[in-house]
C-alpha cells in the first residue's frame, strides 16, 4: 500500500491512496473460506460447497467490503501520523471506468486543511465590560413586589388606582367573553384610567381596545385571544366589574424578613436592601459576563483573518448532508455557518495554544459546585462532600450533561482568559442603562 499527497494550496490536497493485491488478498481468502464452511446451497453438502461457486456469489461483495475498510482504516491512520487538520472529512473524488475487476486499486481524496493565522485579541478600541449596579429605586422597587407578594387582598366597594379589578370582557361580535383580573397600573392613559376610577361593582364600563394596556400581551390575556388577533385590534367591549381588591402590603418586620432568608439573617430594612443589592449584583456579574464574551467573539472574529478552503466545504455541505442540496443551496448553508465555523477555528486555538483543557478532575468539582449552588436554593446550605460525589458521579455517567457542563467550564476558562489578555474598560451603569446601551 502506498499514500501520497499532492499540496494544491495552503488550503487544498489530495491524498492518494493506492491498494495492492497482497494488501487485501489473504483476509479476503479467509473471509470466503468462513463463507464455504457455513454456506447453505442448494445440491451441496455444508462445508463441500465449490470454492469457485462461493467467490462467484460472495467475492465481489467481501472484496469491496474489505478493501473500503482498509481503505479508511489507511487514510485515518495517514491524518493522524502525518497531523494533518483537516475540515469536515476527507471527500472521495469521483473516477470514471473504475473497475473492481482489476487486482490493484488507487483512490483519491480531497482534503479541505485548517488555516494557519494569529489570534488577534485587539482591535484599536477597548471592549466595554460592563459593572451593573442594582439602583435605588430597582431595590426599593423589589421590596415592593416582596410585600406585594407576601401581602394580602382586601375586597372594596370602590375601585382607585392601582387596585385590582375583577370583571368579564365581552363582545359579541367577535365571540370573546373572557373573566379576568387587570391591575389598574397596567392601564394605558389617563382617559381609560379615569373610568375605572371611582367605579362600583356591579358596573358595565365600555372600552375601547385601542391603546388600552401600556402591553400589548395584557391586551392578548384579558381578552383571550390571539396574538395575531390581538395585534392592531380596534373594537368596542363591555367590562362588567364583578370584584374589586387593593392588595394590602406586608409589612417590613422580622416575621417576613425571616420568611424571605431564615431567622435572623436579615434584622433591619437596611440589612434587606443590601441583601437585595447583593443578590441582584451577583445575577448582573453572568449577565456582564455573558455580554463581554459576546463582544470578544465578535471583536476577535473582526480582527483575526483567514482564508478558509470555501469551494471545498461546499462540495462537503453538499454531500453530507441529511438531505439532497444543490449547489447553491450548500453554498447558502455554508454561508450561514461561515461565522460560526471561523470562531470555532479561533476559539480552538485559544485553548490549544493557553492549554485552558478541561480535566476531569475539573469537570468534577465545577458539577459539585453547580449542585451546591442548586441545593442552596432549597435551603441545603451545608451538603456533605460525600452527597455530592455521589450526585456529581450520576451526573458525569450522562455523555450529554458532561457535554454541557464541560462548555460551561470552558466559557468560564476563555472569559479568565479574555479579562486578563483583551484590552478591557469597565464602565458601571445601571441594568436599565445596560439594556438601553447594550440592545439598543
Amino acid at each position: 500500500m502506498n499514500i501520497s499527497k499532492e499540496q494544491l494550496d495552503d488550503l487544498n490536497a489530495v491524498v492518494t491512496v493506492d491498494i495492492a493485491k497482497e494488501d487485501y488478498s489473504d483476509k479476503v481468502d479467509s473471509i470466503l473460506k468462513d463463507y464455504r464452511k457455513n454456506a447453505n446451497i442448494p445440491g451441496f453438502r455444508k462445508g463441500h460447497v465449490p470454492m469457485g461457486l462461493v467467490k462467484k456469489q460472495y467475492g465481489k461483495a467481501v472484496l469491496v467490503d474489505e478493501v473500503n475498510k482498509l481503505l479508511q482504516e489507511a487514510l485515518n491512520k495517514y491524518l493522524t501520523e502525518e497531523k494533518l487538520d483537516v475540515l469536515g472529512n476527507p471527500l472521495p473524488k469521483e473516477q470514471d471506468n473504475f473497475d473492481w475487476d482489476a487486482d490493484n486499486y488507487s483512490f483519491e481524496f480531497e482534503l479541505g486543511l485548517a488555516p494557519k493565522f494569529d489570534v488577534k485579541l485587539n482591535g484599536k478600541k477597548a471592549i466595554t465590560h460592563y459593572k451593573i449596579v442594582a439602583s435605588d429605586e430597582m431595590i426599593d422597587n423589589q421590596i415592593k413586589t416582596i410585600q406585594k407578594q407576601y401581602g394580602k387582598l382586601v375586597a372594596k366597594d370602590t375601585a382607585e388606582k392601582d387596585d385590582l379589578i375583577n370583571g368579564t370582557f365581552v363582545n359579541e361580535e367577535k365571540e370573546i367573553d373572557n373573566q379576568t383580573t387587570i391591575s389598574l397600573d397596567k392601564i394605558k392613559g389617563k382617559r381609560n384610567l379615569d373610568k375605572f376610577i371611582g367605579a362600583k361593582v356591579g358596573d358595565v364600563l365600555t372600552l375601547k381596545t385601542k391603546g388600552l394596556f401600556s402591553e400589548d400581551r395584557d391586551l392578548q390575556s384579558a381578552l383571550k385571544v390571539s396574538e395575531e388577533e390581538a395585534d392592531g385590534l380596534e373594537i368596542e367591549v363591555t367590562f362588567t366589574i364583578s370584584e374589586i381588591n387593593t392588595q394590602e402590603l406586608a409589612d417590613l418586620d422580622q416575621e417576613l424578613f425571616d420568611k424571605l432568608y431564615g431567622k435572623d439573617a436579615v434584622k433591619t430594612v437596611t440589612e434587606l436592601k443590601e441583601r437585595i443589592k447583593q443578590d441582584a449584583d451577583r445575577q448582573f456579574v453572568q449577565q456582564s459576563d455573558q455580554q463581554l464574551l459576546n463582544d470578544v467573539t465578535e471583536s476577535v472574529l473582526e480582527n483575526t483573518k483567514f482564508d478558509l478552503p470555501a469551494e471545498f466545504l461546499q462540495k462537503w455541505i453538499q454531500a453530507t448532508g441529511e438531505q439532497p442540496l444543490t449547489e447553491d443551496e450548500a453554498k447558502d448553508e455554508y454561508e450561514k455557518s461561515e461565522k460560526g465555523l471561523r470562531f470555532q477555528l479561533i476559539e480552538g486555538k485559544i485553548i490549544n495554544d493557553n492549554n485552558l483543557q478541561v480535566t476531569f478532575e475539573e469537570l468534577k468539582e465545577f458539577a459539585k459546585d453547580l449542585i451546591k449552588g442548586q441545593m442552596a436554593q432549597f435551603g441545603q446550605t451545608s451538603p456533605e462532600d460525600k452527597e455530592l460525589e455521589e450526585i456529581a458521579a450520576r451526573i458525569l455517567s450522562n455523555q450529554d450533561e458532561v457535554k454541557r457542563i464541560s462548555e460551561q467550564l470552558m466559557s468560564q476558562k476563555l472569559l479568565g482568559y479574555y479579562k486578563e489578555n483583551v484590552k478591557l474598560k469597565e464602565k458601571e451603569v445601571s441594568f436599565d442603562d445596560f439594556v438601553k446601551e447594550v440592545y439598543k
